[in-house]
């Protein structure tokens, strides 16, 4: 199967309970935001821009659980901000597991093996000494960390521990130099294949996620993918970057770039998305296949944004992850007040105007579990594509040159560096030649500054 079966049939459970029911709208996934800090700044991402007055705030772990059991929806994605950096995040996972639910951790991935750390620690004995030898080996945990892990667990807090249930949903937008660029800081990338390879040696499930912008290159994302296939991801997620109101405003206020430089319209969706069902077919997509003829540009879909609701800080989000009129603080009352019929595309025709391009996942794809533009056989497509055999992972994607940025000393960050190192060896040559009485002549206050500034930039540099 592409997919564990436990948690396949409880989907398909609450949907057909629902459509027995006749339930007109309910939860299929909940995007659970628990806090809105983050430890980057993602271009394309408004997220924590759009609650730039809540940053230090967060839900209680009462509220997060709460919300779970409000809306009854069998899945949760766990997202942000970073919600790594909850102070209660395992509290969380293991509340909402305990609950029943399908739990998504959607991580940068840069304080991934830091939780890692925390579990193998709580199950460390002598007759675990091989798998942390490993882990040494693969240089993931160093000597000083196997030591801090040797001593076991040194509090009472609980661990994120793997199961069937959860999965950690790391962030990529591309191989090294792209991804490193999008999220505007060098070595993330990197991190984040250690953590997916320590997580996949601890028994943990692994998806990524990856939004696909104008300026990807598809054939990147296709080799992406088998690189991470490689190492037996178990899932992947994907979807087009859409120019929602909090990113455009981002983009132009911090970076001072235009907006369609950047987003898909739904004609460039369609042409980035051309090889969509190929990759279904090689790769574990987490979705429908009837999504996946969406973003192929083979059908249309009507938005069902109220499937996959959003809750943070200020209640449940309207109408969906990425447009916001309006907080509520019950998901019921979120249902029965937002004019539904107001968004979304019907036709070819957005509702409003914001619609326009959207294809996002958050919208589109429980439209296909759901039915909501149902063609004969689309059920059986669905059923066939998730219980299906699972792919094989690619194991020539290894040799992939996917570090083809920071790794190598030619990051998005190179030359401004050597542009700095030559600055900084000109100050120090000026100031040499005054210690050395030569003809440079006195360095003077002003030499002494852009010096101090230069090493200054250096360090800030170093620490990125």
């Amino acid at each position: 199967m592409r997919f564990p079966l436990a948690p396949s049939v409880k989907i398909a459970r609450h949907i057909i309970k629902h459509k027995i029911l006749q339930t007109p709208r309910f939860a299929l996934v909940l995007q659970l935001e628990p806090l809105h800090t983050c430890n980057l700044t993602c271009t394309g991402c408004g997220r924590i821009r759009e609650y730039s007055t809540s940053l230090k705030d967060m839900m209680s772990l009462e509220d997060c659980l709460e919300s779970a059991r409000e809306c009854g929806a069998p899945m949760v994605s766990v997202c942000g901000g970073e919600p790594l950096i909850y102070p209660k995040i395992e509290e969380l996972v293991n509340g909402l597991l305990e609950q029943g639910r399908i739990v998504y951790v959607c991580t940068n991935g840069m304080f991934m093996r830091r939780k890692l750390r925390d579990y193998v620690a709580s199950i460390y004995s002598a007759g675990q000494e091989p798998l942390l030898q490993k882990l040494i080996s693969e240089k993931l945990v160093s000597q000083k960390d196997a030591d801090t892990i040797r001593k076991g667990k040194q509090d009472n807090r609980p661990v994120i521990r793997p199961t069937k249930w959860m999965y950690w949903n790391v962030h990529v937008d591309g191989v090294e130099y792209t991804h490193d660029l999008i999220v505007e800081r060098e070595g993330v990338f990197k991190e984040c294949v250690e953590a997916v390879r320590m997580a996949k040696i601890l028994g943990f499930q692994v998806a990524t996620n990856t939004t696909v912008y104008k300026e990807t290159d598809m054939k990147e994302i296709e080799q992406m993918l088998e690189f991470f296939s490689s190492y037996d991801v178990d899932a992947h997620t994907i979807s087009p970057g859409y120019e929602y109101d909090a990113a455009k405003k981002d983009m132009v206020r911090r970076l001072g770039k235009k907006p369609e430089d950047f987003f898909l319209t739904r004609a460039m969706t369609r042409e980035k998305f051309a090889k969509m069902l190929e990759w279904g077919d090689r790769f574990t997509f987490i979705g429908t296949r009837v999504y996946q003829e969406f973003l192929a540009g083979k059908r249309d879909l009507t938005c069902t944004a109220w499937a996959i609701p959003t809750r943070n800080i200020r209640g449940w989000k309207a109408p969906c992850y990425l447009m916001t009129d309006g907080h509520y603080e019950h998901y019921q009352e979120m249902l029965d007040k937002v004019d539904w019929s107001k968004y979304g595309v019907v036709d070819g025709v957005a509702r409003d105007h914001r619609c326009e391009n959207c294809m996002v996942h958050c919208g589109y794809d429980p439209s296909g579990a759901l039915g909501t533009n149902y063609r004969r056989g689309d059920h059986w497509k669905n059923f066939k594509y998730n219980f299906s055999t699972r792919p094989k992972p690619y194991s020539a994607g290894r040799t992939a040159p996917v570090f083809n940025g920071f790794s190598i000393g030619k990051g998005h960050l190179a030359e401004a560096k050597a542009a700095i190192n030559s600055g900084l060896a000109g100050a120090k040559s000026a100031f040499q030649r005054e210690e050395d009485g030569g003809a440079g002549g006195a360095c003077g206050s002003g030499q002494n500054a852009e010096r101090e500034a230069l090493l200054a930039r250096i360090r800030a540099g170093k620490k990125d």
